[in-house]
Parts: C-alpha cells; sequence; structure tokens
C-alpha cells in the first residue's frame, strides 16, 4: 500500500515560515530572538545552497544561543536538520537530533507539532532501509505515548505495520492491528463508524495480508467488514487496495460477475489517485471477462477508452479478441510474444491453463461437430497439443455429459454415440412423468386436507 500523502524533496525543503505567525508589528523582540532568527535564515540559505556542512553549524549555532528554555527558533532549527541530515542518509546523526526534536514539541502548539511531525513521518518513510525505519517509528510512537496525540499515533502505527508487511513478519503485524482494531471500536465492541476513514485504512492493510497469506476465510469476513464502512471518506488509493483484493477473492471463487464489478471499481480508485496500478487491474478485468466467456467490450466505458492503446492493455486486449474467436494459433502466440507483458504476473499466470483448457474445449467441440467418429491424432494437430491432453479433454467433455461419446483406445479414434437424441427424450419424458405424478400426490394431499 503506497502511502497516499508521499512528499517530495522540494516540498520538505520548504519552510513553514508563517508557522508560528509572530506578529513583528504588534511585538519588540528582544536582541537574542532577532540573533536567532537571522542566524536560523543564515543557515537556511546555505541548506538551499548545498552547503550542508554550513547549514548544520548555523542551526546548531541556533540551539545554543538559546539561554534560558527550548523556543520555536531551537524547534524549526531541529527540523531543518533531521531533514538534511536525513537526505544525506546520515540515519545516526539524524536519530540524535530527531530524538531532539522531539522533546520541543510541548514548545509549539498542538497543531503546529502535529503538521511539522506529519511531514516528517511521511518524508522519512520514503527510506529503504527498513532497519532504521524500524527505530525511527518506534521512537516516535514513545514520545506520542506521552503527547497524546492519537491522529499522529495511528498514522505512525500504520506505516509500521506496513513495514512489517513489506517484510513478511505477520505476527508483529497482526499485534499491530489488533491495538489499531481497539483504537477504532465503541465501548461495545462495534466498529466506530465516526471513525470510518482509519477503519478503511486499516481493513485495506488487513486484507492485503489476508490476501499475501491467502487465508479466503478471513479475507473474505475482512471484505464484508470494509464493505460495512459507510461514514469516511477515504484515500482512492485506499478503496482502490480493497476492491483489488475484493476481485481477486471472487475470482478465486469463480464468481466473474462479482471479480468483474470490484475489479472495476477498483480501476476507477486508482484511475482518481493517479496510481498506476489502474493498469494491472484493468488487465485483471480483462481476465476475469475472459474467464466469464462474455462477450462484453469493456472498452465501451468512458473511463477506460484512454488506456486502449496502452501496450500492456493492447497486448491483453489481442489475447482476448483471440479468445473470443477461438483462435487457438493466435492465442498462444500472442502468449508467446508477450511473456513478460503477460505471463510475468503471478496472479495472471494462475488462470493462463484455464484459459488455455476453455478455449481448447471450444476448438474441440467445434471440430468434431461434423462428425460421428474422428481420430484423435486429427484433433490433436488441431488444437496443437499432444494426443493425451487431448484424450484428457474429451474425458473430461465426456463425465461432464456435454458430448456423448466413447474413445477407442486401439484405434485411437472418438466415437459419438447415434443414439444419444432419442436417449434425451426418452430420459426427458421420463422426467416429465415424474413431475406430473409428483403434482398429481401433492393435489390428492391438499383435497384429503380440506
Amino acid at each position: 500500500l503506497a502511502s497516499p500523502n508521499k512528499m517530495s524533496d522540494d516540498e520538505m525543503m520548504e519552510d513553514e515560515d508563517y508557522e508560528f505567525d509572530y506578529e513583528d508589528s504588534d511585538q519588540d523582540q528582544d536582541d537574542g530572538q532577532v540573533d536567532m532568527e537571522n542566524e536560523y535564515y543564515t543557515a537556511k540559505g546555505h541548506l538551499q545552497d548545498g552547503k550542508l556542512q554550513d547549514a548544520l553549524d548555523g542551526f546548531k549555532k541556533v540551539l545554543d544561543m538559546q539561554t534560558e528554555s527550548r523556543g520555536e527558533w531551537g524547534f524549526k532549527a531541529l527540523k531543518q536538520m533531521v531533514k538534511a541530515l536525513f537526505r544525506q542518509s546520515q540515519y545516526d546523526e539524524m536519530m540524535k537530533s530527531y530524538k531532539e526534536l522531539l522533546q520541543y514539541l510541548h514548545v509549539v502548539t498542538k497543531n503546529q507539532s502535529e503538521k511539522a511531525m506529519t511531514k516528517i513521518v511521511d518524508f522519512v518513510s520514503g527510506s529503504p532501509d527498513m532497519d532504521f525505519l524500524e527505530r525511527f517509528y518506534d521512537t516516535t510512537l514513545s514520545a506520542l505515548k506521552e503527547s497524546q496525540n492519537e491522529r499522529l499515533w495511528f498514522k505512525t502505527n500504520m506505516k509500521l505495520a506496513k513495514l512489517w508487511f513489506d517484510k513478511a513478519e505477520f505476527n508483529r503485524l497482526q499485534r499491530i492491528l489488533r491495538e489499531l482494531h481497539r483504537s477504532c471500536t465503541t465501548d461495545g465492541g462495534q466498529d466506530d463508524q465516526k471513525k470510518g476513514t482509519q477503519l478503511l485504512e486499516l481493513y485495506s492493510l488487513e486484507i492485503q495480508m489476508h490476501t499475501e497469506k491467502k487465508d479466503t476465510k478471513k479475507l473474505r469476513a475482512t471484505y464484508e467488514q470494509a464493505m460495512k464502512v459507510k461514514s469516511a471518506i477515504p484515500h482512492p488509493l485506499i478503496m482502490g487496495v480493497i476492491h483489488e483484493c475484493g476481485g481477486k477473492m471472487h475470482m478465486q471463487e469463480r464468481d466473474w460477475g462479482s471479480a468483474s464489478k470490484c475489479l472495476f471499481d477498483a480501476f476507477k480508485n486508482y484511475d482518481e489517485a493517479g496510481n498506476q496500478k489502474r493498469i494491472q487491474c484493468l488487465k485483471y478485468l480483462i481476465l476475469g471477462k475472459m474467464l466469464s466467456l462474455e462477450d462484453a467490450n469493456i472498452f465501451e466505458a468512458p473511463e477506460v477508452k484512454p488506456y486502449k492503446q496502452d501496450p500492456e492493455i493492447t497486448a491483453m486486449n489481442d489475447l482476448m479478441m483471440a479468445y473470443q474467436h477461438n483462435e487457438i494459433k493466435n492465442f498462444e502466440n500472442i502468449l508467446a510474444k508477450n511473456q513478460k507483458r503477460i505471463m510475468e504476473d503471478p496472479f495472471i499466470r494462475n488462470y493462463i491453463q484455464d484459459l488455455l483448457k476453455n478455449i481448447r474445449t471450444q476448438v474441440l467441440v467445434k471440430t468434431i461437430k461434423p462428425y460421428t467418429r474422428i481420430k484423435i491424432p486429427s484433433i490433436a494437430a488441431e488444437l496443437n497439443i499432444p494426443e493425451p491432453d487431448v484424450e484428457a479433454l474429451l474425458v473430461s467433455l465426456i463425465l461432464d455429459k456435454h458430448i456423448v461419446a466413447r474413445i477407442d483406445q486401439v484405434r485411437h479414434m472418438l466415437i459419438m454415440d447415434a443414439k444419444d437424441e432419442a436417449t434425451n427424450k426418452y430420459e426427458a419424458l421420463d422426467q416429465w412423468r415424474e413431475k406430473l405424478a409428483a403434482l398429481h400426490t401433492s393435489v390428492i394431499n391438499k383435497m384429503a386436507a380440506t
């Protein structure tokens, strides 16, 4: 799950100069305040010019200039030091400055400290160093216990939970999810609908965990809980994740209609969020349409039309067209030419054998229809598969009563049953007779009761 509020370096370079609302026109700053302000902006200028060490020395000087107690300029200086050291991957030094910054949270208002901390947490969360992130989140959460900032506590815990998900530390992840869920329930133990947005964010990660663990039972239960949350304004990326996992769940259950609806909703959510996963979801949507044997054209939807010429989508669309027209050789050629775009996705790859079986079955039925008997090698040549695979398909069709025939193993031949039509008529008449008898008994019983 990507962070909906990930910040750029440029955004973090900008300092909230108006964050503390100094009323210069209404009060005279003493010389110490003026000197700290000048030193701060001089250091900030060095930072913007790329002179990191000069900037750090300047910010440290601001801290040293605080004579009596911690103040707002010290808070701002430490904030800049944390960001600058993080950009240079000097994590140990950054953590020292960060721990000192946390001691300043009481100096500024709750809104000001939350705004600054949220930006730092979002910015630092982009680090690829998971061990460092674990230290950072643990340090942040320890400080937040004292400040009792529930929103920032929830946000930081979610980022730590995402870290455990990425590392497949599911036991540690589940502990955090349980704690977060407790914070979103009423005294009666029900989901607190007033915290709907937080609940959906929580459920989205839990759904991903169950999907990864292939725990279908818990996945369905969590998905249904998420769908009950109505009083929320979640980020579209959160809903994209929920709908995508729901669509995959329905596909595993072979509920193609529900899968198509969920995947289309996921596509729209990702599209609204500007997330590239919209292409992946569109590919899954095409896959679901093929498996459902529907001929519906998904590109008639205005939201989908702009992506019809995308190379990833073109490959899947070509595959769908060959599939719908039972062009088996073209279907296999498209698969061979688009290994990276189609077969490298493990979710799609899981269903390729189903698609191949379906299209081969359709072609097989069409091939044998004009004949009363046909050699199995001829069918194998038409389908471009070995004879044992043809026999397996034929056995499946015979057992499912899609065709009435028998296989002559000696002559390698399929022989259609000529008595099929008459037999079907007699079976239909027999079923009709049984239904009439049951109806007659029911009427007699009702008359006797009156």
